[in-house]
């Protein structure tokens, strides 16, 4: 039997928090979604700005991330045509996430969740969901 860290409510509060910071600091609402270690939504918060056609796709990015342990944007290159993982985006009834601004969240090596934003440019998404996995890492660090 194996022992492995669990997202929790709180450390969802301070990832969203520190994310929301970030996304107000660049200028742009988000959509952000926050997953336990099996891709099922912990916390989702829509900015008063954020895109409407945004929530799915930050929901589905951090399914993506926290699934497949990856960033959705590792996937890429890899799912273009000709490809290795050329239509993996239509897997899990279409909620595979192909596009920068999911990331997957490991603490001590174990996934524990996932992270994923959007309404901005993809590497503006990236850059608000990494800002909330720092945030929870040096909370624990502390």
């Amino acid at each position: 039997m194996r022992t492995v860290p669990k997202l929790t409510l709180d450390d969802a509060r301070i990832i969203m928090a520190a994310a929301e910071e970030k996304s107000r600091e660049i200028g742009v609402d988000m959509d952000i979604a926050i997953t336990d270690d099996s891709g099922s939504l912990l916390m989702f918060h829509r900015m008063d700005d954020a895109r409407i056609t945004s929530i799915d796709v930050a929901i589905s990015k951090a399914f993506t991330a926290a699934a497949a342990r990856r960033s959705t944007r590792a996937y890429g290159d890899v799912s273009q045509p000709g490809g290795p993982a050329f239509g993996i985006h239509v897997s899990n009834q279409g909620r595979f996430m192909v596009v920068a601004g999911g990331l997957p969240l490991f603490v001590d090596d174990q996934i524990v969740g996932g992270v994923g934003c959007s309404s901005g440019h993809p590497d503006q998404d990236e850059i608000v969901a990494q800002a909330g996995i720092d945030a929870l890492l040096a909370h624990l660090q502390a």
